[in-house]
């Protein structure tokens, strides 16, 4: 084994090191207990302090009672009433303490609605979670590609990303990943989808293309929705053409729990 592939090797067990650390975070997608959605009567639940409700579509309240406390925009928020808003799909975030253990909830605004999504350590998906098996890295499927702009760009979709697989050419559509830096995030299928793979998408982040539109597609990197993780998510879906017609045994696999 060469120097270039034991590197190569290593440097991808780091990368994937450190999305199982970010997984168990305490806080994030593992660790949400359910989705509330509120309405216009108060209601109480069990994962976190308060009794909530929403009359409006970007605006939550919450009562507290005496002992109840939330952290909330760099305020704690004692007994009363209480507004958490207006939210965006983003959201705002309450922090809170259960059982001795530091907790945060989200509350956020969806088509339909205010959600209330409390994120606890204690929750049983977190503890369950047994990590994400994934295939070994193989300097095979780090495919360069190429970048063709949009001409009409269409929700944020930028453009697509060209690349030749087994002397046949394939585009996955691709959007803005949200940053200032130019890089693409790409949704897409294949035929591992839901047989080695989670069965409704995978994702790759990409660096921005150079000059000359070159784009590097590391399919080692492919990694799963918050979906997988958790029924507590909606993931959108790719479009019909980024399902691609070979199998990418490269990346993340189906998560494992335990039964």
């Amino acid at each position: 084994m060469s120097t270039e592939t034991v590197d190569f090797a290593a440097d991808w067990q780091t990368w994937h090191d450190a999305r199982e650390f970010r997984l168990r975070d305490p806080r994030g997608w593992l660790a949400i207990t359910a989705i509330h959605w509120l309405g216009a009567e108060p209601e109480r639940f069990d994962d976190v302090p308060g009794e909530w409700s929403a009359a409006v579509d970007d605006t939550a309240t919450v009562v507290l009672v005496d002992g109840e406390t939330l952290d909330y925009d760099g305020i704690t928020l004692g007994a009363g009433v209480h507004p958490i808003g207006p939210v965006d799909a983003a959201g705002a975030t309450v922090a809170f303490t259960s059982d001795g253990q530091q907790a945060v909830a989200q509350v956020a605004q969806r088509p339909g609605g205010v959600i209330v999504r409390p994120r606890r350590p204690d929750s049983a998906t977190l503890r369950t979670y047994q990590g994400t098996p994934s295939y070994p890295a193989d300097p095979a499927w780090v495919i360069e590609g190429r970048f063709e702009p949009a001409a009409t760009p269409e929700d944020e979709n930028v453009g697509e990303v060209v690349f030749t697989h087994a002397g046949a050419e394939h585009r996955l559509r691709a959007w803005d990943n949200g940053e200032a830096d130019g890089s693409l995030w790409v949704l897409f299928r294949d035929a591992t989808s839901g047989v080695t793979t989670y069965a409704a998408n995978r994702q790759l982040m990409l660096e921005a293309p150079d000059a000359e539109g070159r784009v590097e597609i590391d399919f080692n990197r492919a990694i799963n929705m918050p979906c997988a993780y958790t029924s507590f998510a909606t993931c959108p879906l790719p479009p019909p053409q980024n399902t691609l017609p070979f199998a990418v045994q490269a990346g993340e696999k189906v998560p494992d729990f335990e039964s």
